[in-house]
């Protein structure tokens, strides 16, 4: 059975995919498939859907270990603002956005904001 392009399992496959490339140092094959995901997952389950949300986070770790901060921002920042509308200040996964932004204003040199 042919699952196809847009189902959850086939996403999951990708992100797993890019996921192993990444751990690999291989960030410009990874980035693709990244993106390929995130615009699937918005397109397919909305900005607020838990998975768009990882998704955000996703491609967010993938620019800063690229060190492209200015880019990786705006998706750390929508992807705070989603977990918190979405899932609430108190749950894992917005906490782990939140560690994860705070990471990257230090690395921008934003200690206050950080």
């Amino acid at each position: 059975e042919t699952l196809g392009d847009r189902h959850p399992s086939t996403l999951t496959s990708i992100n797993n995919m890019a996921s192993l490339l990444m751990d690999m140092g291989e960030l410009e094959e990874a980035r693709p498939l990244l993106e390929e995901v995130l615009r699937v997952c918005r397109e397919t389950l909305g900005d607020r859907h838990r998975s768009t949300l990882t998704s955000i986070n996703n491609m967010a770790q993938l620019l800063m270990r690229m060190g492209e901060q200015q880019e990786a921002r705006p998706l750390y920042e929508e992807g705070l603002r989603g977990s918190r509308e979405t899932l609430g200040d108190r749950h894992p996964s917005t906490l782990n956005t939140i560690s994860n932004m705070g990471m990257m204003l230090m690395d921008m040199g934003e200690l206050r904001e950080a």
